[in-house]
């Protein structure tokens, strides 16, 4: 019973990490994808042409408070400031595809 039991547990734990992993592959993608479209006149190479202190680098992203999904999902739904809100431009799973993309960029260094 216990060998029927660790082997159900290592499956699941097997399937839930694949399919983790490829479900975060295709939201960057389709990140990329909406951020080239709606985002990048603003923030090309993660960069602010209008406030430059408040780019998409990894250390303003956290200085800023904005280094979270859940930050950036908020962010690009409701917008702040001369940020435009794009809750009724893009549907919820772009918006995460995109915050997925921002964060994934932050780490990399944005093409560095």
């Amino acid at each position: 019973m216990k060998k029927i039991l660790c082997a159900v547990v290592l499956a699941i734990a097997i399937l839930t990490t694949t399919f983790t992993q490829s479900a975060l592959a295709a939201d960057t993608a389709l990140g990329a994808k909406v951020f080239n479209v709606n985002c990048a006149a603003c923030h090309s190479g993660g960069m602010n042409v209008v406030a430059a202190p408040k780019n998409l680098k990894k250390e303003a992203l956290k200085q800023y408070g904005m280094d979270s999904p859940e930050a950036i999902i908020a962010q690009v739904t409701n917008g702040k400031g001369v940020m435009p809100a794009f809750k009724s431009k893009l549907k919820p799973e772009e918006i995460e595809a995109v915050a997925a993309y921002v964060l994934e960029q932050s780490d990399k260094g944005w093409g560095k």
